[in-house]
């Protein structure tokens, strides 16, 4: 499917040179000089149209067909030098800033962007002096990004302070790193040595990290396919079963999951897995009065504990206020 795309896209910017130079063709003349059927060719018409240099209409490719010719209205208006407008300048200059500052990132990359950076201002004009008002932060802040990347590359061993969300708790790590990568938000794939298994880390929940003198010998392992996302349940990751009400059918469409039976409320009975039950306790205390953990028991039983302390935080805050209230009368 990836090859056949990228043979498509190759096609159609030869298409665009091929058809310029040849007003009217014939359709299958130009199928013949492309080795390609005439309805691979009219699929090929049908997206061109879609292409530009940008989105505001009069610079989209003009191109129809009638079955036997093609024709090509605006080829001239195309063809044009491109002028970048106000917005896209300032969105390309404000993203050209924000990478030359990324940490990791090699000097003779960063001083080639920031000449880039430069010819583009002077190109901008005003625009430019617009972007540079605006910033952007990056997530791994305080060399987290900088120092994973160095240990990759230098085969280091990174010891951690990382805060787990599930348990709400910081924890003490030393890892071996395996990647740095990014769905949604940037993670490390790693060997962890307290786990002693792998383990993905988010960047922004690190909240110290320092290169060790150790050196980084993670076990082999297979790298995961992240195309189908971050969260990809194994097979013997622990089964748990959530039944939620109508209010609840949300859980379906964001967690992945084995099945999810209807119930007559117009709930849903959803069994899944994960390598981390514990993790669902917040999902319990979310969804509140639409929805509970069936099992495992312990499960269920820590997650109506977990609710309890919560009302009674509640309790005592709302004791507290009126107390306060009334000593101030």
């Amino acid at each position: 499917m990836a090859s056949n795309a990228i043979d498509q896209t190759r096609r159609m910017l030869s298409l665009v040179t091929y058809l310029r130079e040849r007003p009217g063709a014939h359709v299958s003349d130009v199928a013949r000089a492309f080795g390609i059927t005439q309805d691979e060719l009219i699929s090929d018409l049908d997206v061109l149209p879609l292409c530009g240099t940008s989105f505001r209409g009069g610079d989209l490719l003009d191109i129809d067909t009638d079955g036997d010719r093609i024709w090509w209205h605006n080829p001239d208006d195309v063809a044009a030098p491109l002028r970048l407008a106000a917005d896209e300048a300032t969105a390309l200059l404000v993203a050209a800033r924000a990478v030359s500052t990324l940490p990791g990132l090699r000097e003779s990359d960063r001083q080639a962007l920031l000449r880039a950076t430069a010819k583009l201002e002077t190109a901008a004009g005003e625009a430019a002096g617009a972007s540079a008002r605006l910033s952007v932060t990056f997530e791994s802040e305080g060399g987290v990004f900088a120092d994973v990347d160095r240990a990759i590359s230098e085969r280091r061993r990174l010891w951690l302070r990382y805060y787990s969300p599930a348990r709400d708790e910081l924890t003490e790590r030393e890892v071996d790193p395996i990647r740095l990568f990014a769905v949604g938000h940037t993670y490390m794939e790693a060997w962890c040595y307290l786990s002693e298994a792998r383990r993905t880390f988010r960047l922004d929940r690190v909240a110290e990290i320092r290169i060790m003198d150790e050196p980084s010998a993670p076990p082999e392992v297979e790298l995961r396919d992240l195309s189908e996302g971050l969260v990809q349940p194994a097979a013997e990751d622990p089964e748990v079963v959530i039944e939620v009400g109508p209010g609840g059918r949300w859980v379906a469409e964001y967690y992945p999951h084995d099945s999810a039976e209807e119930l007559p409320d117009g709930g849903l009975r959803i069994t899944l897995r994960t390598p981390d039950p514990t993790s669902l306790r917040r999902l319990a205390l979310r969804l509140g009065g639409d929805g509970h953990i069936v099992s495992p028991a312990d499960l269920a039983d820590s997650a109506r504990q977990a609710a309890r302390e919560a009302l009674a935080a509640y309790d005592r805050h709302q004791d507290g206020s009126y107390d306060r209230q009334e000593q101030g009368r």
